[in-house]
């Protein structure tokens, strides 16, 4: 027997194998999320310069990007060891602390990799070994960069939701979750929804009430799933966004003023209506006698 075939007929040892790989995908995700703002922001003030000071010669900065430099202590810029790398085992073994400095370690780091451990154990659960449980990992893992890229900068990285949007367009094409031809109305009205919403707000407010990243997450959750998942998907980030950020809000002492990025709560729901939507939408049709 191979080691596909094993997989394929022992539930069990792909769920844990996929929270094993969750574990390691979510240490390399605290990277990007880490990393990835500030190499745009970069990116944007080089471009800056070249427009607004041409001619003019810069001295080149040193490298950044997700491998190098390489993984250091931010208080005492001590470069971490492989040993002192592994996920969530080495954080427990050095007790939350720098292993030269000994200051604290953000506890974030470890949750990271747990969550998306967690998550990739529930995909390959509910859909079991194949190319339906492959693919939605991957989204999976994107989905959990971006949340915490859009919580912490309030931007939705182009270079991720879009490559995952043609993903999502490109294993349709295969039929694996929906036919193609629903899973690009569903990127369409997805994009359309949202940024109708945008100008109506802003027409009737003057104000922007959520950034273009929002359109192009929402294009790519219907992209994955078709249009029939985009009503759940706004009903629940609605209702979620709405709950969660009266609690963020008064937590922090915040007015209901202030801004507070709705890309987790999509990510959230579409993830939810990918795996659970059939059944949510089922349960309710009849518990409403429809």
């Amino acid at each position: 027997m191979t080691l596909i075939d094993y997989l394929a007929s022992h539930v069990l040892a792909f769920v844990l194998l996929a929270g094993l790989l969750g574990l390691i995908i979510g240490s390399f995700l605290n990277v990007v999320i880490h990393r990835l703002p500030r190499m745009m922001e970069r990116d944007w003030r080089i471009q800056a310069r070249e427009i607004l000071q041409p001619g003019t010669e810069h001295p080149d900065e040193p490298t950044y990007n997700l491998v190098l430099p390489h993984s250091h202590c931010p208080h005492c810029q001590t470069e971490i060891k492989a040993w002192q790398n592994v996920p969530v085992v080495s954080y427990v073994f050095l007790r939350g602390r720098c292993g030269q400095c000994k200051n604290r370690i953000s506890p974030r780091y470890p949750l990271v990799e747990l969550l998306t451990a967690a998550l990739s154990m529930v995909v390959a659960w509910q859909l079991g070994f194949g190319w339906a449980a492959g693919g939605l990992l991957v989204l999976t893992w994107g989905l959990v960069a971006l949340s915490l890229i859009d919580a912490d900068t309030q931007l939705l990285p182009d270079v991720i939701v879009l490559p995952l949007l043609w993903l999502g367009l490109i294993v349709n094409s295969f039929g694996v979750y929906t036919d193609l031809n629903t899973a690009l109305w569903g990127a369409v009205f997805g994009y359309l929804s949202l940024w109708s919403v945008y100008w109506l707000f802003k027409l009737i407010t003057g104000k922007e009430g959520m950034g273009y990243g929002d359109f192009k997450l929402l294009a790519m959750i219907g992209a994955w799933g078709g249009w029939q998942v985009l009503p759940l998907t706004i009903l629940l980030s609605s209702l979620v966004g709405a709950i969660l950020g009266i609690i963020i809000l008064k937590a922090r002492g915040d007015s209901n003023a202030t801004p507070l990025p709705f890309g987790p709560y999509l990510a959230i729901a579409g993830w939810i209506a990918l795996i659970w939507g059939d059944t949510i939408t089922g349960t309710y049709l009849r518990f409403a006698g429809l």
